[in-house]
């Protein structure tokens, strides 16, 4: 009996030291929430006399917990590491594989067409009529949405217990914030970072040239987003921004702001130097470049003219990803080609 009391004795002092090691977690940051999950370990020990211990132990499980605040306002928490996300916009797409998060990517829109290794990828409905059966079937742990989202998509999924943020970017810096928005809700700081700082070198090296262009210097732009009528870019947008940094003036910004129209009279008087129209990629994305080129009213244009009317790929001006930064790029050599010629 003394040998199976030291047992027992021997038994007891490792169990207390086992309960002292998994109580005694150190959970440090303030992102970081301790959940206690409960668990039951038997020991069984026998001896030339046959005897079992029983013993419970408490297993503490570290979850890390984010609440953060999206672009309409909303406060949003999200637990863990998500490992199943759904994009609905073609932007969230494209960052989330510009993170290296393609694999954790499980429902796009049928919209989501960069990089290629997303049309692949389950299509959960278009770009503003998501549908939701799909999603609830996929069940994802984090949705990425958009503004046209906030009226009806992410009510009806918050109501089913999804987990869904906004990304809402306005100007090339809300860009490059976004992307470490997404980057932190989706444990990808790092590679976020080293995007966002990229964009930002290659910005600084276009505007540390042309922000000491005159007024003289800077070269009229019309930017065409539709031929018929002509929709341009107002005062407002990442287009118009870009425009302004490439050192062009843009024509349509006394227009105010979003998406206005111009008569083809006032195109004339104001007479561009240079017009930039949109050009999907698609059969017969370039019917709006087109157009402009055949319009006969143009032809004493100074931009038809001396050949400066150019179609730009539409990716890369109005979706707000690391590549909108390319486009910056082309429109700066396009407008100042003596400053900048060929750009990488």
């Amino acid at each position: 009996m003394k040998k199976t009391c030291l047992v027992i004795i021997t038994l007891l002092l490792s169990l207390s030291a086992l309960l002292a090691a998994a109580t005694g977690c150190d959970n440090k940051g303030p992102e970081t929430v301790t959940k206690t999950l409960t668990a039951t370990t038997t020991t069984t020990l026998q001896t030339s006399i046959i005897e079992t211990v029983t013993a419970t132990t408490t297993e503490t499980v570290t979850v890390k917990v984010m609440t953060v605040t999206d672009d309409l306002g909303r406060e949003v928490t999200i637990e863990g590491t998500p490992s199943r996300i759904v994009s609905l916009a073609p932007s969230n797409t494209e960052i989330l594989f510009a993170l290296g998060l393609g694999d954790k990517v499980v429902g796009v829109t049928e919209y989501c067409d960069y990089p290629e290794e997303a049309l692949s990828i389950e299509k959960v409905g278009g770009y503003s009529d998501a549908n939701i059966e799909k999603i609830v079937a996929i069940n994802p742990d984090l949705i990425l949405a958009e503004d046209l989202h906030k009226t009806e998509v992410i009510p009806a999924l918050e109501d089913l217990g999804f987990t869904v943020v906004a990304i809402v970017p306005y100007t090339l810096q809300e860009v490059m914030d976004s992307i470490n928005f997404i980057g932190m809700i989706t444990r990808a700081e790092a590679a976020a970072e080293q995007i966002a700082n990229d964009m930002e070198r290659r910005i600084k090296e276009i505007t540390d040239i042309t922000s000491v262009l005159t007024e003289g210097e800077k070269t009229s732009v019309l930017y065409v987003i539709w031929h018929e009528p002509i929709m341009s870019v107002g005062n407002d947008t990442r287009i118009h921004e870009i425009i302004e940094l490439s050192g062009g003036i843009n024509i349509a910004a006394v227009a105010g702001e979003g998406y206005p129209t111009l008569a083809l009279e006032e195109i004339i008087s104001i007479n561009p130097q240079v017009i930039l129209v949109n050009v999907e990629d698609y059969e017969g994305g370039d019917i709006s470049l087109q157009a402009i080129l055949n319009e006969t009213r143009f032809s004493d244009v100074d931009a038809v003219v001396n050949g400066r009317v150019y179609g730009i790929n539409a990716d890369l001006t109005n979706r707000p990803t690391p590549r909108i930064i390319d486009g910056f790029e082309l429109i700066a050599g396009i407008l100042h080609p003596e400053l900048f010629g060929d750009i990488e």
